[in-house]
């Protein structure tokens, strides 16, 4: 029986009461919903709005049904719509008229607000939890490969020379950086909706200030209207979910890379691996790929929610309904690409060998020898065009450029001399950038040590 049923003449069809249900997905707010519900009958029985008496009933009812939840006890109907009008009614069924006293002073749109806050809170410290235990594994990786050498790109052509744990260091910040954003964004949605009820407030004597300390938020929004009606607090924490995946998607599209015959720099242990129905051979980086591709679900999910809110009026709106999906949705796709991702570049077995191997090749040391000729006293637009002569050489001769002979180098600056082959060699190249937060092994060393303070 629907609680609203008074005001009408005839009821829904069966169609419309399935396509207004949204209890097949809402369903998962129930201990937030019951928490608010218990905090709400506390409230009242302190205000004097119900009495003690009914207060404790309540709550202890509510208690009850939520360990039934729990254990599985309690089927859901799609009759009561959704998980609000769920609880209330099993509530009313088991207590009686008293639990009909539990909706007194608030509305399902502020009831549903609250739910939707305290669910984002807990995920935002279970996302939070992930992302440490990934910035944990980085570290660890970074340490153990201070010392391993490999190319760097831009464009995806080798550039310069670098350590593969400046490498890790680099999405080490980038992750970080995703954590401060789930943080600040945790302060905006530590903010108590209930007791806005519909969209006015309410005309009873009640106590927003009792009902934040209750249920754990910081602050209670001060505008009602405002309170039930914005979900800008649920599109915030999709946009931090949205470049949280978009980084680990370019990290998944490096280790697709690496783990190729073609640059074979690492391999995906097997346990994160697929085979081919067809080619015996293969070994796919499936979970890699799922992670990339599922990076798009969660901007979609985004993209949803912006559109669902884009034009509604104040204050709430039935569209409204549509906001838990895309959530739920980019909760569970981020915390299990998290935890996928983080197991898979733990087990990665890294080739040291062949980084260090294509660090040597690809005239990464150019500019290295550029600098050269700066400390020489030549201009460094001048170095510039002289090396980029002499790489066209080495290319037209097969040759790397520490493979040229001092009678080469002379052929393009008498500054050249016998300690040139020590300042282009690799670990030379790594070792001479002095700049803070380069990738020297001093620099990355300092890194390390900085982010463990």
């Amino acid at each position: 029986m629907k609680l609203w049923k008074g005001r009408f003449e005839k009821t829904s069809t069966q169609a419309a009461d399935e396509f207004n249900a949204s209890i097949g997905f809402d369903q998962r707010l129930y201990e937030e919903d019951i928490t608010g519900s218990i905090a709400h009958a506390k409230m009242l029985g302190r205000q004097g709005i119900i009495t003690e008496e009914e207060s404790s009933v309540i709550v202890e009812a509510l208690k009850q049904i939520l360990e039934d939840i729990k254990e599985g006890k309690v089927q859901f109907s799609m009759e009561s719509e959704d998980i609000h009008m769920n609880i209330e009614t099993i509530l009313t069924q088991r207590i009686g008229q008293t639990g009909k006293k539990l909706h007194t002073a608030r509305s399902r749109n502020d009831q549903v607000a609250v739910d939707f806050r305290l669910y984002l809170k807990k995920e935002t410290g279970a996302v939070d939890a992930a992302l440490a235990a990934l910035t944990e594994t980085l570290a660890e990786l970074a340490k153990k490969h201070q010392d391993t050498v490999m190319p760097g790109y831009t464009h995806l052509q080798r550039a310069q020379p670098v350590t593969l744990a400046y490498h890790l260091l680099a999405y080490y910040q980038m992750f970080s950086r995703d954590r401060e954003r789930f943080a600040d964004c945790l302060t905006r949605i530590d903010r108590l909706p209930l007791g806005s009820g519909a969209l006015a407030g309410t005309t009873y004597n009640t106590d927003r200030q009792f009902l934040a300390e209750e249920l754990g938020f910081s602050k209670v929004l001060p505008n009602a209207m405002d309170a039930v009606a914005d979900r800008d607090f649920a599109i915030e924490f999709l946009s931090c979910c949205s470049i949280t995946m978009m980084h680990l998607s370019r990290f998944c599209e490096e280790l697709i890379l690496w783990s190729s015959v073609e640059f074979a720099f690492i391999e995906i242990d097997d346990a994160y691996s697929t085979g081919s129905s067809i080619m015996p051979q293969k070994k796919n980086p499936d979970m890699a790929e799922l992670i990339r591709g599922k990076s798009g679900r969660v901007y979609g999910d985004l993209m949803s929610l912006l559109t669902i809110c884009k034009s509604l009026p104040l204050a709430y709106n039935k569209d409204l309904q549509e906001d838990k999906e895309p959530v739920f949705d980019s909760v569970d796709t981020l915390k299990a690409s998290l935890g996928i991702f983080t197991d898979m570049i733990r087990t990665m077995k890294v080739r040291t060998d062949n980084m260090e191997e294509a660090a040597r090749y690809g005239y990464m040391n150019a500019t290295d020898a550029a600098d050269y000729l700066v400390s020489k006293g030549i201009a460094f637009r001048d170095c510039h065009e002289i090396i980029g002569r002499m790489v066209l050489y080495a290319i037209s001769e097969g040759k790397a450029l520490d493979q040229l002979t001092m009678e080469e180098f002379k052929e393009f600056s008498d500054a050249f001399d016998e300690d040139i082959y020590e300042k282009i060699a690799v670990r030379s190249c790594i070792e001479a950038k002095r700049s803070q937060g380069s990738t020297s092994f001093d620099s990355v060393a300092k890194q390390l040590e900085d982010i463990s303070k």
